[in-house]
C-alpha cells in the first residue's frame, strides 16, 4: 500500500513566540512542546497559527478560493499571454510543471496545518487545568474540527467521489503527532473518521457563545445598528467567532460532509439546524447595493458561517488575480450574462450588477471581478463594511443542501428553498416545477452563481459526478482521471526529497 510521509515541524524561537515563527517547516524531528503549551496562551498561539497557516496562499489564500480550483471549473477567461501560467491547468494538463508545483504546496499546506491541530490535540487533555472558563472545550473543538476541515478537503481534492467509489485508497487520516508514516485509508473510511472528529467537536462547542442569543452577527463597525455584538467580550479571543469554526461552522461542516458522503437524511438535519437558528440574517439590499465602498458589503458578510481571515487579500486577489483590465483573471462580459441570465429571470440578479464590472478592451468588453475590491484599507477597517476574510461556509448553502434533500420526497418544499435565496439576490421569479435532472442541472447554475471565485462548484461538479460546463457553451464530459488531482509522489516528504 502506498504511504505518505509527513515530517514534524519544529517550534523555534519560543521566546518570542511568534504563528510565522512557529509555523515554518523546518528539516528537524525533535520538537520542544513543553514551553509552548506550558500556558493557556501558548494553546490560543498555538490555535490562530493554523488558521493563519490554512490563510496562506497556497490554500484558502488563493489556490482553494480563487485559484485553482476555479480555473478547473472554467470560471476565468485567461489572458493570452498567460502571465499568471494557468492556461495549462484550464486545459486539465496534469503534467504541467507549475500545476504539480501547485497541487503539492497544496497538499503539503493542509498537512502542516493537519500536523499542527494534532500537535494541540495531543496536548490539550493533559493540561486541562491551565485554562479559564470554556477556553478547553473551545480550543480542543476548534482544534478537531480543522483537522477534519483539512482532511476532508484533501479527501475532495485527492480521492475519488464516493458515488464513484467509496472503497478505493485515499489520504492518509492522520490523528497523532508522530514522525511514523500513515497508510492511506479509503474513502469511506476517512469520511467516517471526519464526521467522528466534526461530531465531537460540534458536542464540545455547545458551549459556544455564538449561540447565545446576545451574540448577534453585526459588522465591524461603530455605525452598525447591531452595535458591533460580534466584537463586545473583553476576551480578544472570544470575539469574531465567524472567523474560526465556531458551532454553526461545524454543523454546517457536518452538512456538507454527509452530503458529500450521500448520508442525506444527516445533511438535511444539519443544515435545517442552521437554517431554524436563524442567527445568520440576509444581507440588506442596502449595503450591498451601496455606492459608497465603506457602507458596502460585497461578500454578503452577515451571510457567512466561516470564513477565513486573509491580511494579504487586498495584494493577492486584487493586485495579483483580479487586476484592472484584462492582464489578470477575468470574465467575457457575454460569458458573464450567461451565468446570471442576465437576458432572462437573472436581469435584477445583485450579484452581477455588485460582482461585475464592465470595462472595454478594444473592441471587446470584459466583467473583472469586484467581489473582493476594496478601497484603501485602514485599520479603523472603513475600507467597507467587513474585514479581509474568503468565505467558507455560506448560509445559502445550507439551503442547497436541504433543496437537494429534500427534492425527491417534496419537490415544491426544495424549490422554495431555492427560492428563498434567489429572491434574497434580486430575483423575483419563482422556478417551475421540473424533473430530478433538470433539478440537478438548476442547483448547479445556482452554485456557480452564488459561490463565483470561492473554490466550491469543483466539488458540486465531482460530488454530483456531472459534466463541466465550460464557457461558449463547451461540456468537458466527466472524467475522474480530471476530479481527482494526483497523489504527489512518494519521495515527497513536506518539500524534502
Amino acid at each position: 500500500m502506498k504511504k505518505i510521509y509527513i515530517i514534524l515541524i519544529l517550534i523555534s524561537n519560543l521566546g518570542f513566540l511568534s504563528c510565522s515563527k512557529w509555523l515554518d517547516i523546518q528539516p528537524e524531528s525533535d520538537v520542544d512542546k513543553n514551553i509552548l503549551f506550558s500556558t493557556e496562551d501558548g494553546f490560543k498561539e498555538a490555535l490562530i497559527g493554523v488558521y493563519t497557516r490554512a490563510s496562506k496562499s497556497d490554500l484558502y489564500g488563493k489556490e482553494l478560493t480563487i485559484g485553482t480550483s476555479e480555473v478547473l471549473v472554467q470560471n476565468y477567461t485567461i489572458p493570452s499571454n498567460d502571465p499568471l501560467r494557468y492556461q495549462q491547468t484550464k486545459n486539465f494538463r496534469y503534467s504541467d510543471a507549475n500545476f504539480i508545483a501547485r497541487k503539492d504546496n497544496v497538499w503539503k499546506g493542509l498537512y502542516n496545518g493537519i500536523v499542527n491541530a494534532n500537535l494541540i490535540l495531543g496536548e490539550v487533555d493533559k493540561k486541562q487545568n491551565l485554562f479559564i472558563g470554556h477556553n478547553y472545550p473551545l480550543i480542543k473543538g476548534e482544534a478537531l474540527a480543522l483537522r477534519a476541515y483539512l482532511h476532508f478537503d484533501a479527501l475532495r481534492l485527492f480521492a475519488t467521489a464516493p458515488i464513484v467509489s467509496d472503497q478505493s485508497d485515499a489520504i492518509p487520516y492522520v490523528t497523532t503527532y508522530s514522525n511514523k508514516s500513515t497508510k492511506l485509508s479509503s474513502v469511506s473510511q476517512v469520511l467516517d473518521s471526519v464526521i467522528r472528529d466534526l461530531e465531537q467537536a460540534k458536542e464540545l462547542l455547545k458551549i459556544d457563545r455564538i449561540r447565545q442569543k446576545s451574540y448577534v452577527i453585526g459588522y465591524p463597525t461603530s455605525t452598525d445598528t447591531l452595535q458591533n455584538s460580534e466584537l463586545q467580550d473583553p476576551s480578544l479571543f472570544l470575539q469574531n467567532r465567524r472567523h474560526r469554526l465556531n458551532y454553526f461552522a461545524v454543523c454546517g461542516l457536518l452538512a456538507r460532509v454527509n452530503l458529500y458522503k450521500g448520508d442525506q437524511i444527516k445533511a438535511l438535519a444539519y443544515a435545517k439546524e442552521i437554517i431554524a437558528a436563524k442567527k445568520f440574517p440576509w444581507t440588506n439590499r442596502t449595503d450591498f447595493l451601496a455606492v459608497d465602498a465603506d457602507k458596502k458589503d460585497r461578500i454578503l458578510y452577515k451571510e457567512l458561517l466561516f470564513a477565513w481571515y486573509i491580511p494579504a487579500m487586498s495584494n493577492t486577489f486584487n493586485n495579483e488575480w483580479f487586476t484592472e483590465g484584462n492582464s489578470g483573471m477575468y470574465l467575457d462580459q457575454e460569458e458573464a450574462k450567461i451565468i446570471y441570465d442576465v437576458g432572462g429571470a437573472g436581469g435584477s440578479d445583485m450579484r452581477y450588477t455588485q460582482w461585475f464590472g464592465s470595462t472595454s478592451v478594444g473592441s471587446a468588453f470584459i466583467s473583472p471581478l469586484l467581489k473582493y475590491r476594496r478601497n484603501v484599507f485602514s485599520e479603523s477597517f472603513s475600507a467597507n463594511l467587513h474585514y479581509l476574510v474568503a468565505p467558507a461556509i455560506r448560509l445559502s448553502e445550507m439551503y442547497y443542501i436541504a433543496a437537494e434533500c429534500t427534492f425527491g420526497n417534496d419537490p415544491a418544499q426544495a424549490l422554495a428553498y431555492l427560492d428563498e435565496v434567489r429572491q434574497n439576490r434580486g430575483i423575483g421569479q419563482k422556478l417551475d416545477m421540473m424533473s430530478q435532472a433538470d433539478f440537478r442541472q438548476v442547483l448547479i447554475k445556482e452554485y456557480r452563481k452564488e459561490m463565483y471565485a470561492e473554490g466550491q462548484l469543483f466539488f458540486v461538479y465531482k460530488r454530483l459526478n456531472q459534466p463541466i460546463v465550460g464557457q461558449q457553451g463547451a461540456v468537458i464530459p466527466v472524467n475522474q482521471q480530471v476530479f481527482t488531482w494526483p497523489l504527489p509522489d512518494d519521495e515527497i516528504i513536506y518539500g524534502q526529497r
